[in-house]
């Protein structure tokens, strides 16, 4: 008797469900880290409650940058942000940043603590919560990442995706209304990508995915927008953007020579 494997069927996301997470709205956004050169300019777009939001681009489109506004790190020269009905600036940031979780690329910028778990307890208890209710929290935030038992480990020495998720976890224990992620695939293996693809998919928040890693976005994603030239080239669902493949060639996007290559090899029929 042949031993049935794994289900692998890759679905994509269901409907955001509106009431988790809060609204993001970027109006009219631009922003140059020289005054000669201009990343974003008058970029414009709604985000909206529970919904998973990703933004594709090719190298050095500005995805990154614009993740930086939306918890203040950076500010635009012009246009606003509003995180529900807070505007971003320098008097809000503090309630900003309380609402707003940003997953970097590189889990090492986000663990600098002795053990994970006060890593992920620095949040909370940075917020001013009792040791007792930080430490539900961290709890909480590990169980969801599947990292129970981590907590007395030294995040240094956990794999590239363990340190993701403890990376994660960190955000999670701030209990954010918006989680924002700067290329959550990357240097994953493919089991692990599949794994982080589910969490993002039922974290009760809402998501802003920037990613190089274009499969696994279109699949976690209700709405997807093209990142060019400084403004978003089109917003659409992920079967709208990825038929789009003039759109997707003009930006380096196109992701069809994966189906040429599994043909190639005999995974998929000519």
């Amino acid at each position: 008797m042949t031993q049935k494997g794994p289900d692998t069927t890759m679905t994509l996301a269901p409907p955001f469900t509106t009431g988790r997470g809060c609204a993001v709205e970027i109006q009219n956004l631009s922003f140059a880290y020289h005054s000669t050169s201009p990343v974003l300019e008058n970029l414009s777009v709604r985000i909206e409650p529970g919904e998973c939001f990703g933004i594709l681009g090719p190298s050095g489109a500005g995805k990154s940058t614009l993740l930086l506004h939306l918890n203040g790190l950076l500010q635009g020269t012009a246009g606003t942000i509003h995180i529900d009905d807070t505007a971003i600036n320098t008097d809000t940031l503090p309630l900003i940043r309380k609402k707003v979780g940003l997953v970097f690329q590189n889990p090492e910028d986000q663990l600098f603590h002795p053990t994970v778990e006060e890593d992920v307890a620095f949040g909370p208890r940075n917020m001013g919560l009792s040791r007792a209710e930080a430490a539900a929290r961290v709890r909480q935030a590990l169980a969801a990442m599947k990292l129970e038992g981590f907590e007395q480990k030294s995040a240094h020495h956990l794999s590239f995706g363990e340190k993701k998720r403890v990376a994660l976890a960190t955000v999670l224990s701030m209990e954010p209304e918006v989680v924002a992620f700067d290329e959550p695939f990357s240097n994953l293996d493919p089991a692990m990508v599949y794994q982080l693809m589910g969490i993002i998919r039922e974290l009760p928040a809402t998501i802003v995915l920037v990613s190089q890693s274009i499969l696994p976005a279109l699949a976690c994603c209700q709405r997807v927008g093209i990142l060019a030239g400084g403004s978003l080239r089109r917003v659409g669902t992920p079967q709208e953007i990825a038929r789009d493949r003039n759109l997707l060639t003009e930006c380096g996007l196109d992701f069809r020579y994966y189906c040429d290559i599994c043909r190639e090899i005999g995974c998929l029929a000519p």
